[in-house]
């Protein structure tokens, strides 16, 4: 460089132009996902409704549900709303439910939930694998992916878009691996590129504390919260925390491992080799043990301690409410770190029993803050799994490809998840 020559500026072409896509890019996708957030909230809703919403210009909200539409993910509503005066009559759109489907698979330590969701978040269908043969990875997720694809071959030509993975323990989101899960036995399994590769879908991997953090904010009663604290109570006990939309993941997705935090007054032996742990306390495990032991249950199961209170068995009532205390109790230790503005408690009593959320709300202590069960009791699992990758879909809804076709897409995942 010669002596005249000035410094290279940062701004300098092509860095400049580079830069100006990039941040183009950017603004497109924010707005392009706040105009189908809008839609998902409200719709059927008029233009200019999602207009005044976002903010955005009306020709820029038409230009995006120009776009979704061609996606397949909004559509016009079928009866027009005429306006007040003259002129053309509002026509609404909406998300196109009857279409598009992503895939959910939730990883739990006795059985895999598979299921389809639509872009509301609702299941249109379920299948529940036990894990009859082990823990095994590799047999777990060629059950998860043949079971996909049939769900897929019976789905009367929707189009997946996706397939979203929740597993408790250890979850790098990034890289798509479970890193640790102590009650599967699995470390460092690589679950997206393995079902990526026999699905041929797209694979989205999370934690499922987390996963159930992004289902409420977009389709459970706690959505609007700007901070959200959820705690998920099941054989793995972990939680999530989130802040006007964005989940706190921390290095390598690490955040949100509570299971040897210290329960006052727990007396179950944990592994770490001490006593009182919340998960060693409070696992669906210990519940079914301790039913058994008193002669509640004969089984493994929670709900069945559940059928069980609802019949009228008093020590069923006893088990579930003095549970749901004890996470009561490990809220308020989170609560006093995060003071979040809404809780939200996946666990078995509190979803089904209003003695159980009476009892957890009264160890919260606190009257400042909305504590409420999770928004999908008869298929939480399910709604996990699917969640991951809806939250994508939303936060970059122009990622998905133009106009698939149901027929294509339904066969090929289908025939790609036989088992090799």
């Amino acid at each position: 460089m010669s002596p005249s020559a000035g410094p290279l500026s940062l701004l300098d072409p092509p860095t400049l132009p580079a830069a100006r896509r990039a941040a183009d890019g950017e603004r497109l996708r924010t707005s392009a996902s706040a105009v189908l957030r809008s839609v998902l909230d409200h719709g059927p809703v008029a233009r200019s409704t999602v207009a005044r919403l976002t903010g955005l210009s009306p020709a820029s909200v038409s230009g995006h549900c120009a776009r979704l539409d061609a996606l397949g993910l909004i559509q016009e509503a079928a009866a027009p709303r005429r306006s007040a005066g003259a002129g053309r009559p509002h026509v609404p759109v909406d998300l196109n439910t009857g279409r598009l489907v992503v895939g959910g698979v939730h990883i739990a330590v006795p059985y895999t939930s598979v299921a389809l969701l639509d872009l509301r978040g609702r299941v249109i269908a379920e299948r529940r694998l036990g894990h009859d043969g082990g823990t095994e990875p590799r047999p777990i997720l060629a059950n998860a992916a043949e079971a996909l694809g049939m769900l897929l071959d019976e789905s009367e030509g929707r189009t997946p878009l996706g397939v979203g993975v929740a597993v408790g323990g250890w979850v790098d989101r990034d890289s798509g691996t479970v890193v640790e899960h102590a009650l599967l036995g699995w470390r460092d399994v690589p679950v997206r590129d393995t079902l990526s590769a026999r699905t041929l879908l797209p694979i989205q991997v999370d934690g499922h504390a987390r996963a159930l953090v992004n289902a409420e904010r977009l389709f459970g009663r706690a959505r609007g919260s700007r901070s959200m604290l959820h705690l998920f109570v099941g054989n793995v006990v972990d939680a999530a925390f989130a802040t006007h939309d964005e989940v706190h993941h921390g290095p390598r997705s690490q955040a949100g491992a509570i299971a040897h935090l210290p329960l006052a007054g727990g007396t179950e032996p944990c592994e770490c080799g001490r006593t009182g742990c919340l998960q060693a306390e409070l696992s669906e495990r210990t519940l079914c043990r301790r039913a058994r032991d008193l002669q509640v249950i004969r089984t493994a199961n929670p709900l069945h301690v559940v059928r069980a209170a609802a019949a009228g068995n008093p020590t069923a009532v006893r088990l579930l409410v003095e549970r749901a205390g004890m996470v009561g109790q490990a809220a308020r230790l989170l609560l006093d770190v995060l003071n979040p503005e809404t809780v939200v408690v996946t666990e078995v009593g509190v979803m089904h029993r209003q003695d159980c959320l009476d009892a957890l709300r009264e160890a919260v202590e606190r009257r400042d803050v909305l504590v409420v069960p999770s928004s999908f009791p008869a298929s939480v699992l399910a709604v996990a799994g699917g969640a991951v990758a809806l939250d994508v879909l939303y936060r970059d809804p122009l990622s998905v490809p133009r106009a698939p076709t149901a027929t294509s897409a339904g066969t090929g995942a289908a025939t790609s998840t036989k088992p090799n």
